[in-house]
């Protein structure tokens, strides 16, 4: 028998405050349509005051638990993926075991920006096949909010907060494409291209900063590797595109999830799309897409999902699991 870890729970949380394209008219150059032209963005949510990236995951990862039927301390981890923890330390993970009322196992961070979902899947999968772990909760969640810069309209409209979990747990499988939960994962990072996506602050250069970013060259690079690390895990998993129901991308603008869909010969009604509610949530966004995706009734048990992401580093990877 092979164990694979098989999703059990999931949930999400946005932000009451919502903000249309329109509100930013007042203080940049910039309008509904060209937003929408060139981002497929409508409108995003923002944390309130008193909202913080941890009590947006404890909400997601309490929607997730009670999505399982199980508490808190069913849990033996957590992973939570984010750029825009509470405090440099502890780590956000601990604060939300707190909250949850977790009284055992262990909670770290996993920082590896808009790819840090995956990458929290791939950890995650990890402790689950080799026995360090039952289940554990994988969360993305982000207050992008926090760190723009308001005058910047190639950056600040295209951002938003909120948070998605998923809770994972150990079954045994055949070994095979067939199998329920993770089949395979691809891991990838190049640090030579950092300067294309960063916040240009951080602690040990005394700085606080705003997120950067030459969104033209990051375009340049996401559809080439998005297709690539996808086509690598399915290859690794045993399935090919045709065998996949549902791409769920990172949600970061509409023409790079049109541009990877057509570069592995899938139709856009084959890929969840939020990023036209939601704007783009770094790592919350795939997590939010599979828990409004199983909302809206369009991912089921047994669906073959192909999840893939790119963000600063650059890091970027892909995820095929079986729902």
């Amino acid at each position: 028998m092979t164990t694979r870890a098989v999703v059990i729970g999931c949930g999400h949380y946005l932000p009451s405050r919502v903000v249309e394209n329109a509100e930013f008219e007042a203080t940049l150059d910039t309008n509904d349509e060209w937003i929408r032209s060139r981002s497929g963005i409508e409108r995003r949510h923002f944390a309130s005051e008193g909202e913080t990236t941890s009590s947006m995951a404890t909400a997601a990862a309490k929607a997730a638990l009670k999505d399982a039927g199980l508490e808190a301390d069913d849990v033996d981890a957590i992973v939570l993926a984010t750029s825009t923890a509470d405090f440099i330390f502890p780590s956000a993970a601990t604060m939300v075991q707190d909250q949850l009322g977790m009284t055992r196992g262990y909670a770290f961070d996993v920082q590896a920006v808009c790819a840090g979902f995956v990458f929290a899947l791939s950890n995650a999968n990890a402790l689950i096949v080799s026995g360090q772990a039952k289940r554990v909760m994988v969360i993305g969640a982000e207050t992008f909010s926090k760190i723009m810069d308001w005058t910047d309209r190639s950056t600040c409209v295209l951002f938003g907060d909120g948070a998605g979990a998923v809770l994972l747990e150990a079954q045994d499988g055949t070994g095979d494409a067939s199998d329920r939960g993770i089949l395979a994962t691809d891991l990838n990072s190049d640090g030579r291209h950092r300067e294309l996506l960063y916040v240009d602050g951080g602690v040990s250069t005394g700085t606080t900063g705003y997120l950067r970013m030459q969104g033209n060259q990051v375009f340049r690079h996401a559809v080439g590797k998005l297709a690539a690390t996808a086509t690598t895990a399915m290859e690794r998993a045993g399935i090919a595109p045709q065998d996949v129901d549902w791409i769920v991308p990172h949600q970061a603008n509409i023409r790079i999830i049109q541009g990877t869909a057509k570069k592995l010969g899938l139709p856009m009604e084959n890929v969840v799309v939020t990023v036209q509610d939601h704007g783009n949530t770094s790592a919350a966004s795939i997590p939010l897409a599979l828990s409004v995706g199983r909302e809206r009734g369009q991912i089921k048990a047994g669906d073959m999902i192909v999840t893939e992401a790119i963000g600063g580093g650059l890091a970027w990877g892909a995820v095929v699991l079986r729902w």
